[in-house]
């Protein structure tokens, strides 16, 4: 790794048990892929179900995870709730995690 490359990489403790438990949500193939199928746009547990072949409960669990995380939220959208990710930080980790493993 460069220098010039590195910004301040310290971090105080609090910061890294944060960053340790963001990694951990990655951690699970079936949380990384309902992000990768986010990011086509808004899935409803159903939707992401199917795609997944999956049950409902199995996404809405891992969906839960996701939620906690900050990596996805809910929308409301009549009687229905889609979910989508939570802000553009969560598309550059998962690509630059892409990059770094097809290299």
């Amino acid at each position: 790794m460069r220098k010039n490359k590195i910004k301040n990489v310290y971090a105080d403790s609090q910061t890294i048990e944060g960053i340790a438990e963001l990694l951990g949500i990655f951690g699970d193939t079936t949380r990384c892929k309902i992000v990768s199928i986010l990011f086509t746009g808004n899935k409803t547990v159903s939707e992401i179900a199917s795609e997944l072949n999956m049950t409902m409960s199995a996404i809405s669990h891992s969906l839960r995870i996701l939620r906690q995380g900050k990596i996805v939220k809910a929308i409301r959208n009549g009687r229905e709730i889609e979910y989508s990710l939570e802000d553009e930080h969560i598309f550059k980790i998962f690509e630059m995690a892409k990059e770094h493993v097809t290299e």
